[in-house]
């Protein structure tokens, strides 16, 4: 059963059509995986998932809510539903850890105090950061800080998890422990997710699906073993990482080889 249906969505910023049609589904308990270029409108999606953007046209059905149709009300209590992991964190840095990832927790349930702090140890402990709570996001790494995201995305107990580029500027060994925790995840609470990113080691570790946005359309959702062999020439030069070839469009041309000497 599909938990969240992408229906000929558009979106446009002014003369800048950024989503042109887009369509897909993703299953309860299903991993999507959304790769693309800078500028290709998987943010832009993300967003309209959460309701933080309206289309021009088509819909999105989240929970069997069409997103679009709702009422302020009506979308904060869907959205209780759904935890974003944000590129960078998004941590208060004027709380401590435990606070952060309690935020939803106080301002969502009817918790007491001490309800909170063990939930929030709990979300702790699933992403590998015991006996944190005190310590402050000024005082914790970029794959840290990551991890706090995530126990705070989870706090509510969603069905629905989306990360906006969780491994950006992490090195290799880091990126592997965040694909762990998204994949653990996962499987300890059977979540459904969104993954938007430029990392292709990561997107076939974590994914069930695969998707390429080019040019503001869904160029092709598969698994990931069919993806890799597309004979689309777009899909093989992007997991190629080659600059020759129809991804960068109207792009200038760039030398085939660059000489020094």
């Amino acid at each position: 059963m599909s938990i969240i249906s992408v229906v000929n969505l558009s979106k446009s910023f002014g003369k800048k059509n950024v989503l042109k049609g887009v369509n897909f589904e993703v299953e309860e308990g299903q991993s999507l995986v959304i790769l693309g270029g800078s500028g290709s409108g998987k943010s832009v999606l993300l967003r309209c998932v959460m309701g933080l953007l309206h289309p021009d046209s088509g819909y999105i059905r989240v929970n069997g809510n069409i997103i679009g149709n709702l009422n302020k009300k009506q979308l904060y209590e869907a959205n209780k539903s759904i935890g974003m992991c944000f590129q960078m964190a998004a941590l208060f840095d004027s709380m401590t850890v435990e606070e952060n990832v309690g935020f939803a927790l106080m301002r969502h349930t009817n918790m007491t105090i001490k309800e909170r702090a063990l939930r929030v140890e709990e979300c702790l402990n699933m992403v590998g950061l015991r006996d944190t709570q005190k310590l402050r996001p000024s005082e914790l790494s970029g794959g840290m800080k990551r991890r706090v995201g995530f126990a705070r995305a989870i706090a509510l107990k969603p069905k629905i998890l989306l990360f906006d580029e969780p491994t950006t500027g992490l090195d290799p060994v880091m990126t592997d422990v965040i694909n762990r925790i998204i994949l653990n995840l996962k499987h300890q609470l059977g979540v459904t997710s969104v993954t938007i990113t430029h990392d292709l080691k990561s997107a076939f570790t974590i994914a069930d699906t695969i998707a390429l946005l080019f040019q503001g359309r869904c160029l092709a959702i598969q698994k990931p073993n069919e993806f890799k062999s597309n004979p689309n020439e777009i899909i093989q030069q992007f997991l190629r990482g080659d600059a020759d070839g129809p991804f960068l469009g109207d792009d200038p041309p760039l030398p085939s080889v660059w000489n020094k000497h």
